[in-house]
């Protein structure tokens, strides 16, 4: 066979194989599309996940989706959660592993009024709190428990309100405090109408009991896989990539995630504020889990009063093999 002969040959034959598909990644997130997951929506957006050969999916969450159950289902590769669900899951049977996390630091607070007569933690007895509850409560029981204040009313203890995720029972006066994040509801508070003046905060990272939140889990057997396991190699490489671009530019990391967001209910003011407090949160992360603030989480709900989230101390939790093989 003459040169232009094979020539030609091997140009069909390159013509006709398929060209090498990208590993398909499907993320499940913890809540509805926002700048709290804007990391993810940058590093898709800009190309940093096809950049490591991955098709990744993102799927928003809501009220009605709860992440574990969508990874054991099969529906996720891997998802977005706050540890304590994580390790309570775990506990359960269901073995969610932490294979990152992105975010260092928590964002949960206390946001009471100022003419409550609240000033310190010691100012709670008597007072009603409105509690976020679904496993988000764990941290509150367990910072009552530490500072010997009961949860079941009266002059002693504190009142607990079943909070919904918004922010009415304070604009209501139906609790002298609520639950809110640094980078959502206490926004909405403000929004509201609501001088700084006129509120008091307190958050759980100051306080010593604030627990580990939108950490990234994969299920141990599919960790097992080598492929699999260097394939959340790569979208943990490609997403903290996503979330430092995110931290540099706030304002077009927002627009990303509004661009992104089906239903429209976003604000841009709102999505601009939220990534910039996120940044806050992410800052100094380098993806790598750190086992002091793991063991903080544990510690945490451990001591979260008479019905602790886990009764244990969780073995296999965590690896750093993903962040490892990520960052080298």
């Amino acid at each position: 066979m003459n040169r232009k002969i094979m020539g030609a040959t091997l140009a069909l034959a390159l013509a006709a194989s398929p060209a090498l598909a990208a590993d398909e990644v499907t993320l499940q997130l913890k809540w509805v599309t926002q700048a709290q997951f804007g990391g993810y929506y940058v590093a898709k957006d800009k190309g940093f996940y096809e950049e490591e050969g991955l098709d990744v999916t993102i799927l928003p969450g809501g009220p009605d989706i709860a992440p574990p159950q969508v990874i054991a289902g099969g529906g996720a590769d891997v998802i977005v959660e706050w540890m304590p669900a994580a390790l309570a899951a775990r506990e359960k049977g269901l073995p969610l592993v932490n294979i990152a996390q992105p975010f260092k630091r928590s964002g949960m607070m206390l946001t009471c009024w100022a003419d409550s007569g609240i000033e310190t933690p010691a100012d709670f007895p008597g007072h009603t709190l409105g509690v976020w509850f679904f496993g988000n409560e764990f941290p509150f029981l367990s910072w009552m428990n530490t500072l010997g204040i009961p949860t079941n009313g009266g002059p002693d203890g504190v009142t607990v309100l079943k909070q919904a995720f918004n922010v009415d029972p304070l604009l209501q006066r139906q609790a002298d405090c609520i639950s809110t994040m640094t980078y959502n509801e206490y926004g909405q508070v403000l929004d509201a109408g609501v001088g700084e003046d006129e509120l008091v905060t307190f958050k759980y990272e100051d306080q010593g009991v604030a627990t580990l939140e939108d950490g990234l889990y994969a299920l141990e057997a599919d960790l097992a896989d080598p492929a699999f396991a260097d394939k959340m190699a790569r979208f943990v490489r490609a997403s903290m990539k996503g979330w430092k671009y995110a931290e540099e530019n706030p304002d077009e990391a927002a627009g990303i995630v509004l661009e992104n967001d089906a239903t429209g209910a976003q604000t841009e003011a709102h999505q601009k504020r939220m990534m910039r407090e996120i940044a806050k949160l992410t800052e100094g992360s380098n993806g790598a889990l750190a086992e002091e603030d793991y063991q903080r989480t544990v510690d945490t709900l451990l001591a979260g009063g008479s019905d602790p989230v886990i009764s244990k101390q969780p073995e296999g939790a965590w690896t750093h093999a993903i962040t490892d093989a990520a960052l080298n």
